[in-house]
């Protein structure tokens, strides 16, 4: 990343981790549990329209580092290593078949 693109970035970043916060707040608790995907993708085509490709890859590395963090806080409160958690993660999916 070259020093424009890092300014126009960290440009929108903190409105960017607003919308991201305001997204998590929605999403979290959701029922039925397909309205998360539907507010990540509104969120999405919002951000998208206003910001567009730089705001979308701020949303990703914002959302990226918030669950970064929770993984590890969880690790850490729940004794398992990292690894353990993301092994479930994977599990989920698996169990999901994903190539259905």
């Amino acid at each position: 990343m070259d020093e424009e693109e890092d300014q126009r970035l960290a440009a929108i970043a903190p409105e960017i981790s607003r919308l991201s916060i305001e997204l998590l707040r929605r999403a979290a608790g959701t029922y039925p549990e397909e309205r998360v995907a539907q507010e990540a993708l509104e969120c999405a085509d919002d951000v998208q329209k206003q910001y567009g490709t730089d705001g979308l890859r701020v949303l990703i590395t914002s959302l990226t580092c918030w669950a970064a963090g929770q993984l590890e806080i969880n690790a850490q409160a729940s004794g398992r290593p990292l690894e353990s958690l993301l092994d479930d993660i994977l599990l989920t999916w698996l169990e999901a078949k994903p190539e259905e």
